[in-house]
């Protein structure tokens, strides 16, 4: 069934940080550089924002900075609003923008402003979220769990069971470093040869080092208003048209599901199910102009492609080697750069896929614009693959 927002809502400010190893900026001057940059985009000043949402995922390493609402309304002055930091894993900075679009749909707030924001660097590696994980959870199911080990199983699996050689996941690598050599926020900014994807020291096979996105400090900032609200501010923006999220298995059990198949993630299909009814998609493949989802490694992109339903299951691989998903291509996918090649700080990832689909929809993408692009799609998945949300937006008609 097809159901749409009660109120249309529109992206009328983005804001972005570079994204990188940023010794030099604490968390609170991220939140404030992004945060700032969304309103002087919307034209708005702070006394007009009426609720706020941070998404921090991991505070824990960042000295407890992001654990709460008002690690955004204090730094920014936003004084006497509802002020609110949710986290769910690396779905967290789409789930805040989720929760502000709900808010304005339903009529209760006009202006919105969201903030995702993450530092990751600022630990040695004993206190990294990779040695948390080890160190902190379960004694026997996390025990040398680690994630390229687990999306290592399904790109074994994948490859086997298409037919595939390991090969074919050099053709995301390839271009999501050379899209984020064109994007000035990217936490890696050079393109790689094959040759240097093919010698690279492997992680977890068949993932090797350029298969594996990085840990990274930014973070990614939006306004949201009411579309009449949009319309008297007479500022350019795009309607967010459709929202799916979905939860599927636990941390800990779900590569121990005997449904599963690995060879695909069931929220990221229900998720997309359900924005693509509330936007009105039938035929994703022919209907969407651009992409960005969740390539935290290679094989999660080339799944993604068939998850989305940009192309059936097992085309994939082929979708990515033919060069479809490139700039240029009948759908390019991750002009950012992708988690791959502009980084992942968790927070922040889910909102700078929005502002990059803005940019793209408002014609401002620089040298990394879909000519004619009136569509587009965002895509994140947590944990495991556990949890997934999934937005439409469209150029304003």
């Amino acid at each position: 069934m097809r159901r749409r927002l009660a109120r249309e809502v529109a992206v009328v400010g983005v804001g972005e940080t570079r994204f990188g190893e940023l010794f030099d900026h604490g968390y609170h001057q991220l939140v404030c550089e992004a945060g700032l940059a969304a309103l002087d985009d919307a034209g708005i000043g702070r006394d007009q924002v009426e609720a706020a949402w941070l998404g921090t995922a991991t505070p824990g390493v960042s000295a407890l900075a992001g654990d709460a609402g008002t690690d955004l309304s204090e730094p920014l002055g936003l004084r006497g609003i509802p002020a609110t930091r949710v986290a769910n894993y690396c779905t967290t900075g789409m789930e805040a923008v989720r929760a502000a679009a709900l808010a304005i749909a339903s009529g209760m707030y006009d202006t919105t402003l969201v903030v995702g924001a993450e530092k990751m660097r600022d630990v040695p590696a004993r206190g990294s979220l990779l040695a948390r994980h080890v160190l902190e959870t379960h004694p026997l199911l996390a025990k040398g769990r680690t994630a390229p080990g687990q999306f290592a199983l399904l790109g074994t699996r994948y490859l086997e069971a298409h037919g595939y050689d390991r090969e074919v996941l050099a053709a995301v690598a390839l271009k999501n470093h050379e899209n984020g050599s064109r994007n000035p926020r990217a936490h890696f900014r050079r393109p790689i040869t094959e040759e240097q994807w093919a010698r690279a020291p492997m992680v977890a096979s068949p993932l090797g080092l350029y298969d594996c996105c990085p840990t990274t400090d930014g973070a990614a900032a939006a306004v949201l208003m009411s579309r009449q609200g949009a319309e008297r501010l007479g500022r350019p923006y795009a309607l967010l048209t459709g929202i799916g999220l979905a939860a599927h298995g636990g941390y800990f059990t779900t590569q121990f599901d005997p449904d599963s198949d690995f060879l695909g993630f069931p929220a990221t299909r229900a998720a997309a199910a359900q924005a693509y009814a509330q936007a009105g998609v039938d035929e994703p493949a022919r209907e969407l102009d651009v992409v960005e989802c969740h390539d935290c490694f290679t094989i999660t992109e080339l799944v993604d492609y068939e998850d989305l339903g940009l192309c059936a299951r097992g085309q994939g691989g082929r979708m990515a080697a033919e060069g479809r998903t490139r700039l240029g291509g009948d759908i390019p996918v991750n002009t950012s750069g992708g988690l791959k090649s502009c980084g992942h700080p968790i927070g922040a990832t889910g909102v700078r896929m929005v502002a990059d689909v803005v940019d793209q929809l408002l014609g401002r993408a620089g040298e990394r614009q879909v000519e004619g692009a009136r569509s587009g799609l965002c895509h994140t998945l947590g944990g495991p693959g556990i949890v997934s949300c999934v937005m439409v937006l469209e150029a304003a008609a």
